[in-house]
């Protein structure tokens, strides 16, 4: 069968860019959000995320007639959920949004239909959400009951795209297809060739979902060592950005950056998926996590220590401190405050202060309601002229083009080395 219609469940970082990638080549996509203001945002061209060339795109889609969003699920012939997969309790994975789109789906699906999980899960999810679909359609036959000869096609293909280039990369990059079956790897292969210049790399849905976990984890452990180093640095009184400069000319040694910690939807997510199943395997997985997860509270004591020296050094008390956090997304340029370390930094750093607490996000125009009240979004021009401590936390393009000459302040804590 062909992909005549194409609904994306999800219509997020990931979910809409995939929408309009498939609208792009005029193919009738039909994107679903419980989001009513992304619904209607959508249908008037416009976007509800920061994402170079999306905008361009989405406008693109919607004035041709290709691309459209509403709040539930209506028939099509291929389904692909793009919902959020956070975890719950003690890092425990929480498939509740998964569920909710595989049963909103579950009443218009009908015979021929391939349905894809792209969320981030743990392994075993594709198998646990084809179990929902047949519990709720007795009626059609799934690849776990019927194999080659189901009704219904079923395979996982997680995202594996960078925020700020998801436009190229979601085109680019080579995608791993794990269908249930033979049968559903294949169609699944099918619809993604549509857009894709990348390859399509077939495996089982199991080894697909590991995958994608063992991606971010990587990433994670790489990420947990330049951050431990910063501490072990801190402590010895050796700069570590110059540290990992000279040790990064070997040849065979590519250290990364440390900075306030690790975000977003993913590499600060993905890794317990895995601790949760292996508990007693994944020692090296958790150790990693476990010093992420503690960096903003290391940011923090160095902050206390800089407005003590600050105290110490001027004629004003505590309560007339103004305390300037740059950046709250998660990585640098975007718009993505989800899991980010900066935010974590941001609340600790307002709940602790007697004065006031600034944050600068040139990204975003409003701040998250439990963070505003505790602090206050500021220009970046008013934190540098009358911010008495300044916390560099994410390196935006803006920052790192402040000339050094606008920096009057000698108390700064900077995790990113910008302005070292």
């Amino acid at each position: 069968m062909s992909f005549n219609i194409i609904s994306v469940i999800g219509l997020g970082y990931i979910g809409l860019p995939t929408a309009a990638a498939f609208a792009s080549h005029q193919k009738k996509v039909i994107g679903i959000d419980i989001n009513q203001r992304a619904v209607d945002t959508i249908n008037r061209g416009e976007i509800h995320i920061v994402e170079p060339d999306l905008d361009r795109v989405v406008k693109s889609a919607v004035e041709g007639g290709w691309l459209q969003a509403a709040l539930k699920p209506t028939a099509a012939d291929a389904f692909l959920i793009a919902v959020p997969t956070p975890f719950k309790g003690d890092h425990q994975p929480d498939m509740c949004y998964v569920q909710a789109a595989a049963l909103s789906l579950a009443e218009v699906l009908k015979k021929g239909d391939l349905v894809i999980l792209e969320s981030t899960s743990p392994v075993g999810a594709t198998e646990q959400m084809a179990e929902w679909l047949a519990e709720a359609r007795p009626d059609l036959t799934f690849p776990q009951q019927a194999g080659e000869q189901a009704d219904i096609n079923i395979a996982y293909c997680p995202e594996r795209v960078l925020p700020g280039q998801v436009m190229v990369e979601l085109i680019k990059n080579d995608r791993v297809i794990g269908g249930m079956s033979p049968v559903c790897s294949a169609r699944a292969s099918e619809l993604y060739n549509i857009f894709l210049e990348g390859e399509c790399v077939i495996t089982n849905a199991r080894t697909a979902e590991m995958c994608k976990l063992t991606e971010n984890s990587f990433r994670d452990v790489n990420i947990a060592f330049a951050n431990e180093l910063s501490l072990i640095c801190a402590d010895q009184g050796i700069n570590v950005w110059e540290l990992i400069a000279l040790a990064n000319r070997h040849p065979r040694v590519n250290i990364l950056q440390p900075g306030p910690g690790v975000g977003g939807h993913c590499i600060a997510v993905d890794p317990w998926f895995i601790v949760a199943q292996n508990p007693t395997q994944a020692r090296l997985i958790r150790t990693a996590r476990e010093v992420n997860d503690g960096k903003p509270h290391w940011v923090l004591d160095q902050v206390k220590r800089t407005v003590a020296d600050c105290l110490a050094h001027s004629d004003k008390r505590a309560s007339e401190l103004k305390v300037a956090c740059f950046g709250l997304a998660f990585k640098p340029n975007i718009d993505d405050l989800r899991e980010s370390p900066a935010m974590s930094v941001a609340h600790l750093v307002a709940d602790w202060n007697a004065g006031e607490t600034w944050v600068v996000e040139p990204n975003v125009k409003s701040i998250p309601e439990k963070l505003a009240n505790e602090a206050t979004l500021v220009s970046m021009e008013t934190a540098l002229q009358h911010a008495d401590v300044l916390v560099m936390l994410v390196d935006h393009q803006q920052f790192k083009a402040i000339d050094g000459a606008q920096i009057n302040q000698p108390w700064i804590v900077d995790t990113k080395g910008v302005w070292r």
